[in-house]
This record gives structure tokens, C-alpha cells and sequence, in this order.
């Protein structure tokens, strides 16, 4: 039965990956028709043809190979043969302003399509607590004095957070004076201390103090060295509120924050993506594969199978966000041939002109595209090496989730 749901985890995250291309290359069909273009095919897929039907100029099929997609515009340079008939609708004879609309359709379908998923899980699952904030999820009903594997409280003495008056909900933000910012600010605080000290709390947007007894148990921490060190410490019996579930009204400015944030750490992803290469290599070797490595969407997928077996669906539909909000950054990297490569194209091509115009002269010809293959190819190499490492990496030696 595991199995089973693994293998429905991976087909379904498999299928999103294929919902997420097919919306890229519509964002840039429909940007594309409502601006007048001329838009010959849309196709998911590379390879032979599955099947294909025509509705008005358009071509709309699927291909073999589910590696991608495309959405093909008449005149995309102006080095493409274009009849007659079509020139004033060709690609390149638009306005800069409607090249850039269309060119980022599809990135910005990605964005919107992560908004929506997020929204989804705030009002679900609820959204990570991505900043560590010190909200209690559950206030225990004691403190183990030592260590314990079964989840009991033998020999414990009654919980100082629920002796107190600390409820689920409550975010603590300070103890003893100290600000309290993070959940390991926190506890680091609350290690140090034992007996009666003030903990200030927010509740429903209130703040209050309360006096909490810090209890002094026995605990087996790691050391800083590699080993562990037996160790008293202060406790008062609380766990994190790992995620946040929102109402309608609260999800989206929730949603939004947690969007910017995700924006911020995907921009970081990609700057130390070239440094994480050789981990990839170092795992197709046999070496540990560190979680931190990219994975192609092979990998992705085996992933969300796992949080399927696990019914860990929030991770999932995280993992699918998370997704395009990559897809959709990497895809405005001004490099050939993607579509941000097209829009530093079109842009230049604007400036230069604009420059041109003040020192009295005409707009220059269109950049030749021909001249820049040599990087295109480049890219493409640069771009082909990594999938193919990232693949064989997620076959051989892939991530799961403990």
C-alpha cells in the first residue's frame, strides 16, 4: 500500500510539473493573441506527435517527450522569413513594451500560478514558520526530568508553562528582559535559567506577562565537537508552531509575505547553485548526498512520492510552489536561450536606440542573433551537463526523506 502511494505521489507531482509547463507556454499564447501576434503552434512536449488539432491560425497538440514546451510566434527576430501578409503582425515589429509583456508571460505565470498553490496550503495545512517565531503549538502536561524515547513523563513534575497559564497560540517576546525573536533565542534563554522568571507573551495581538517556575532537567545535547555532553538544563514544557493556517481574508497578506520571502530565498538558491555542483558529482560517486544539492525533476519527484507515502501533503504542495517560483526566477536569467535572455535582448536593442536618437542618428539594425549562438550553445551545453548530473545523482543516489 506504501508503494501504491508513493507511486501516486510521484505521478501526481509529475503531472504538476506538466500542469505548471503547459500554463507557462499559455501565459505566452494569450499575451502574445491579445497583443495582435500571430501564434502558429502551441505544443507541450518535444519529440514525435502524440496528436494535434487546429482552431483558427493556431496548432495546439502534445508531443512525445514531456521535457518542456513551446508556443511559436511569428517573426520572434528579425531575421525570420515572414510572408507579407503577417509583418505587421510579426513578433518583432511590436512595440519593446509588448515583446517584454509577452517574453515574461511565462515566468510570471509561474509566480502566479506559486501565489495560488501558497494560498492553498495557508488555508489547509497553513504556512511554514519559516522565521522561527516562538509560537507555542502545545503546552505539555509535564517536564521529563531526564531523557525519555516513548513520549511519557515518568518521574516529571507538572509542566511550568501550563502551571503558568501559557496556552497554543501564544508567542513569547522575551523572558527574563531578553528579546525572543526565534524559537532557538528562546530556548537558549530558557536553558540558562531555573525557578520563577517573567516571560512576556503575545496573545490575540495582546501582550502580557506571566511568572513561569523554569524547571532544571537532565538532557543529552551535542557538545559543538561531533560528540554529546550530558547537561542540566532550564525547560518548561512547550512545543513550536511549525505552520499557520489562516482564514480567506488573512491568507492573502500571509500568503504574500511568505511569497516575498520565498522570492528571496529562491534568488539565493540560484546565486549558490554553481558552488553546489560538485557535491552532485561527489554523490554519483557514492559519497553522502547532501540535501542541499540541486535535484532535476526526476529527483523532485520521487520527493513529493515520499511525502505522499508519508502523508506529509503540505510538504508536497510546498515542494510544487516551491517549483515554479524557481522555474520562473532561472527563467528571467538574461541568458540565451530563456526567455530573460530575449527580454535583455529587446532591451538593449531599446536603450541603444534611445542613445542613438539623442546623438541625432537612426535606430541601429536589429541585434543578429546569429552572432550570439556561440553563447546560446554554451548555455545549452552549460545547461544539458547539469540536468544530465542532476538526473543520474537522483537515480543513483537520491534524496529522501527520513
Amino acid at each position: 500500500m506504501d508503494t501504491f502511494i508513493n507511486v501516486v505521489g510521484v505521478v501526481l507531482f509529475a503531472l504538476g510539473i506538466a500542469v505548471s509547463i503547459a500554463l507557462h507556454e499559455f501565459g505566452h499564447l494569450l499575451t502574445a493573441k491579445a497583443f495582435g501576434m500571430k501564434v502558429t503552434r502551441y505544443f507541450i512536449g518535444f519529440g514525435p506527435r502524440i496528436f494535434s488539432f487546429r482552431k483558427g491560425e493556431t496548432e495546439y497538440g502534445l508531443k512525445a517527450i514531456p521535457a518542456g514546451g513551446f508556443c511559436e510566434i511569428t517573426g520572434m527576430t528579425a531575421l525570420e522569413e515572414v510572408h507579407p501578409d503577417d509583418r505587421k503582425r510579426a513578433f518583432y515589429n511590436q512595440s519593446i513594451w509588448k515583446r517584454v509583456i509577452v517574453l515574461a508571460a511565462g515566468s510570471i505565470t509561474h509566480f502566479i500560478l506559486g501565489f495560488i498553490i501558497l494560498l492553498i496550503l495557508a488555508m489547509t495545512f497553513g504556512l511554514p514558520n519559516s522565521r522561527d517565531l516562538p509560537v507555542l503549538s502545545e503546552v505539555t502536561d509535564c517536564v521529563p526530568i531526564a531523557n525519555v524515547t516513548d513520549g511519557s513523563c515518568p518521574a516529571g513534575s507538572p509542566s511550568p508553562a501550563k502551571n503558568a497559564g501559557l496556552r497554543p497560540g501564544d508567542e513569547i517576546v522575551s523572558i527574563a528582559g531578553k528579546p525572543t525573536p526565534t524559537w532557538p533565542d528562546m530556548q537558549k534563554v530558557t536553558r540558562e535559567l531555573s525557578g520563577p522568571t517573567e516571560f512576556k507573551i503575545l496573545r490575540d495581538g495582546k501582550e502580557m506577562t506571566l511568572s513561569v517556575d523554569v524547571a532544571k532537567v537532565t538532557r543529552e545535547l551535542a557538545d559543538g565537537k561531533g560528540g554529546k555532553e550530558t547537561k542540566q538544563i532550564g525547560a518548561i514544557g512547550v512545543m513550536p508552531k511549525r505552520a499557520f493556517t489562516y482564514g480567506l481574508i488573512d491568507a492573502i497578506p500571509a500568503t504574500v509575505v511568505y511569497t516575498g520571502e520565498t522570492f528571496v530565498n529562491t534568488w539565493k538558491g540560484l546565486m549558490r547553485f554553481p558552488e553546489r555542483i560538485p557535491a552532485v558529482v561527489k554523490a554519483i560517486g557514492g559519497g553522502e548526498r547532501d540535501l542541499d544539492t540541486p535535484i532535476s525533476v526526476v529527483g523532485a519527484s520521487r520527493l513529493g512520492g515520499d511525502a505522499a507515502e508519508r502523508g506529509l501533503w503540505e510538504i508536497f504542495i510546498l515542494m510544487l510552489a516551491g517549483l515554479n517560483f524557481f522555474v520562473g526566477v532561472f527563467n528571467l536569467l538574461p541568458l540565451l536561450p530563456l526567455d530573460g535572455g530575449h527580454i535583455a535582448v529587446n532591451l538593449y536593442e531599446r536603450v541603444r536606440n534611445w542613445i542613438r536618437k539623442l546623438r541625432g542618428k537612426p535606430a541601429g539594425a536589429p541585434v543578429d542573433y546569429l552572432r550570439l549562438l556561440p553563447l546560446t550553445y554554451v548555455v545549452i551545453f552549460i545547461g544539458g551537463a547539469i540536468t544530465l548530473l542532476t538526473v543520474t545523482a537522483d537515480i543513483v543516489n537520491p534524496i529522501r526523506l527520513q
